[in-house]
């Protein structure tokens, strides 16, 4: 018998604010182990909680990105548990009136190969709550530490539908959320930070079958990696323990990355477990409408939609728009250089996805440049590409233009000007008479040309550009040989 998975996810973003949700100590990440905590984080007696506003707005303008209502009331919640990450023994929280009802999230899944678009569908969402943070314990030996830092930052949890099949499908769900949220501001989403983790409901079905089975949750999955493969494991330890003619049990598991395995920690829990009640010390929330609409419209273009406009409006190909539209950085950069010069889209999304990747990659240090460290502005890239369409500046000689514009951030003329790299102009009837001496040492390619392969007379162009040590317009070398070639037919 064929099963087939059933995967809902939740998803635990950390929103940026300077001081956590109901306290006003700051947040931050690295600190020394218990320094950023206060009366109300420890939960001292007679200390009371307030509300930050910003935390509150964050959310809401989360809840827009992914297509949530925004009830006119949210409240809050006391999760009742007892467990070392929490001083006060609960956890606020939101539970039957949260900030954000509903929602949907556009993934792409992988496609038949890398430069291929994938197929589209929508993820749909039940609800985003928010909530503080807990504590984060290491565990070493026969003992366990406890860093109150991260307690009390605010949190989304984001709880997706039953509505995913694999874990590439999670995946594509969790890049997509990732690049949503960092665009719109309201979470970095580092997960080597912990600013984003996930738990994975799981469960599988006979093939065809609408029905859903006991399920299990696997806890604080911190890396795409770590998602992967849980899921790919649960998924065939729960298709085992069925083709054995065994029930698989409701309860939670954690991840064991270094034995690839999902071990129990105990059963699944239900909401009367926690003994949920309203919060005594925290009024209902009601949020301005107004504000609520003044926050819609300044929201972002939503990645897709970006690289759809790309591709129909710009003719750029998938292979560009896929790496310039899933950093909000480069599409920034990408706009700022088209808003200069817009004649050329192609060549500037080609010099930025690769050329300045590229670069990027090759400075001292770990992963890539941030952009905002970068020497050249988008208009100093502009300017490159337009000079290299006026005949200035050859593609050959633009590459070391572009690298000195990248480590200095001069601008392209002044550094063609100052390496003498500029396109000078030819004497007509020397560059004429260089033309045909490399047609003459190589009559193939005019012979392709004639017989309608347009492309074949780029073979000559390298050989004379050597000849005018690069200085000759390629544009006149084009329009030379086009007209010799026919003339010989």
């Amino acid at each position: 018998m064929k099963f087939e998975a059933v995967i809902g996810l939740e998803v635990h973003v950390q929103l940026k604010t300077r001081s956590k949700v109901f306290a006003s100590v700051g947040v931050g990440f690295g600190e020394e182990p218990n320094t950023l905590t206060d009366p109300v984080i420890m939960g001292l007696p007679g200390v009371l909680p307030v509300l930050n506003h910003e935390a509150v707005r964050q959310a809401v303008r989360a809840g827009l990105i992914l297509g949530s209502e925004i009830p006119e009331v949210c409240k809050w919640d006391r999760k009742q548990y007892f467990y070392p990450d929490s001083p006060k023994n609960y956890q606020l929280t939101q539970y039957d009136e949260p900030v954000c009802v509903g929602g949907a999230v556009e993934i792409e899944l992988p496609g038949p190969a890398r430069n291929i678009m994938g197929e589209h569908r929508w993820v749909r969402l039940t609800r985003a709550h928010l909530e503080e943070d807990v504590g984060k314990l290491t565990h070493a030996g026969d003992y366990s530490l406890v860093d109150y830092n991260r307690a009390g930052t605010p949190l989304l949890e984001i709880v997706t539908e039953p509505d995913l099949y694999s874990s590439a499908e999670a995946v594509a769900f969790l890049n997509a959320l990732r690049m949503l949220l960092t665009e719109g501001g309201v979470s970095d989403c580092d997960m080597e930070k912990g600013q984003m983790r996930c738990d994975a409901n799981i469960s599988v079905r006979p093939a065809g079958s609408s029905t859903l089975n006991s399920r299990t949750e696997i806890k604080n999955l911190n890396s795409i990696t770590g998602v992967r493969q849980a899921i790919d494991y649960e998924i065939r330890r729960q298709t085992g323990v069925y083709a054995a003619g065994g029930q698989v049990v409701q309860e939670t598991r954690r991840w064991d990355a270094e034995g690839g395995l999902t071990t129990s920690m105990r059963g699944k829990e239900e909401a009367h477990d926690y003994r949920y009640f309203p919060d005594p010390d925290l009024l209902p929330v009601r949020f301005p409408t107004q504000e609520v609409e003044a926050l819609r419209t300044a929201l972002p273009e939503r990645v897709f939609d970006r690289q759809r406009r790309y591709q129909e409006t710009l003719d750029l190909p998938y292979t560009l728009t896929s790496v310039i539209c899933y950093d909000f950085g480069l599409a920034r950069y990408f706009e700022e250089a088209l808003a200069v010069y817009g004649e050329n889209p192609k060549a500037l999304a080609n010099y930025i996805a690769n050329e300045l990747q590229r670069e990027r990659g090759a400075v001292e240090g770990e992963g890539l440049l941030p952009l905002e460290d970068v020497a050249m502005r988008p208009a100093d890239l502009a300017e490159l590409v337009r000079l290299i369409d006026t005949g200035t500046l050859t593609k050959h000689a633009a590459r070391t233009v572009f690298v000195e514009m990248f480590q200095t951030g001069e601008g392209a003329a002044a550094v063609a000007d100052r390496l003498g790299l500029k396109a000078e102009p030819q004497d007509s009837g020397a560059l004429e008479a260089i033309c045909r001496d490399v047609i003459a040492a190589n009559p193939v390619p005019a012979a392709q040309f004639r017989e309608g392969n347009a492309k074949a007379i780029n073979a000559y162009v390298g050989p004379i550009m050597k000849a005018t040590q690069g200085k000759a317009n390629p544009r006149e070398i084009h329009e030379i040989l086009a007209r010799l070639v026919a003339a010989s037919d």
